[in-house]
């Protein structure tokens, strides 16, 4: 921004009648003194001669010799190797096996139900995510959580009595995807106000659920249920059990804590 004329000439100086003119050119900058210069300069030839005295001592000494760029062989180590963690040591030797023999045996005199889910035990990603009662959001949501597989198992032990139980394990390379898995289940139980609620012993936050009121439908008889959900590593685990009958507490929760404790 340029200065207003009134400015400028308020710091202009006053008139000076005898004040001689200013140079047309500016005058140097001030010279350093002799003694300055001369002790530089001794300074640069005094490192130029110890450099070269450097160089013609290094030339007239014996080459140094360089470390051998191999390593001596390492002792191999005497003895059998160490036998692998069997299954109740190493958890992983049981999860990553086949996820069917973690399931609960059907009780004796237990039988088929009318159409049993899955195939061989199994449920595919698109047969887990049918179980929801909205599969195209379900299934979005497992392949972004990773799922891995799911094993299932199915009985009853009357003709109204039916067991259902899920293990559902992730790949949890980006996230612990089971916790979130029953964190998801048990934000549905907890909406339901006809449930009573209890912690499953031995799971830090697993829970089980008893519907105290039947859901009625017109044509069919009142169905009562119940529900535990909880997980361990990267296995969450539903179990859901369904009567025309209340179904007791004991119930539930003793299906629950005999499922997480092969888990």
């Amino acid at each position: 921004m340029q200065e207003a004329p009134e400015a400028r000439q308020a710091l202009a100086a006053p008139d000076a009648p005898n004040a001689p003119e200013e140079p047309a050119v500016a005058p140097r900058a001030r010279r350093r003194g002799r003694t300055v210069l001369l002790v530089a300069t001794a300074a640069v030839l005094g490192a130029v001669a110890g450099t070269c005295t450097g160089y013609l001592i290094q030339a007239d000494r014996e080459p140094t010799r360089l470390p051998s760029l191999s390593q001596p062989a390492l002792a191999r180590a005497k003895g059998p190797a160490p036998e692998p963690l069997s299954a109740a040591q190493d958890r992983r030797v049981r999860t990553d096996g086949d996820l069917r023999k973690l399931l609960l045996q059907r009780p004796s005199g237990a039988r088929d139900i009318p159409f049993p889910p899955g195939h061989d035990g199994w449920l595919s990603l698109v047969e887990y995510a049918g179980t929801y009662k909205k599969p195209d959001m379900a299934f979005q949501d497992l392949i972004e959580s990773e799922f891995r597989r799911a094993a299932v198992t199915s009985w009853r032990t009357t003709d109204a009595h039916y067991v259902e139980i899920h293990l559902v394990q992730y790949h949890q390379e980006e996230d612990v995807a089971a916790i979130g898995h029953m964190g998801n289940e048990v934000y549905w139980a907890e909406r339901d106000s006809g449930n009573r609620s209890w912690p499953i012993p031995g799971t830090g936050d697993g829970m089980a659920y008893v519907g105290s009121t039947p859901d009625r439908k017109p044509g069919y008889l009142p169905l009562y249920s119940a529900q535990a959900h909880a997980w361990r590593g990267d296995i969450g685990m539903d179990i859901y059990v369904y009567d025309t009958k209340p179904v007791s507490k004991k119930e539930i929760m003793s299906l629950a804590e005999r499922q997480v404790g092969r888990l």
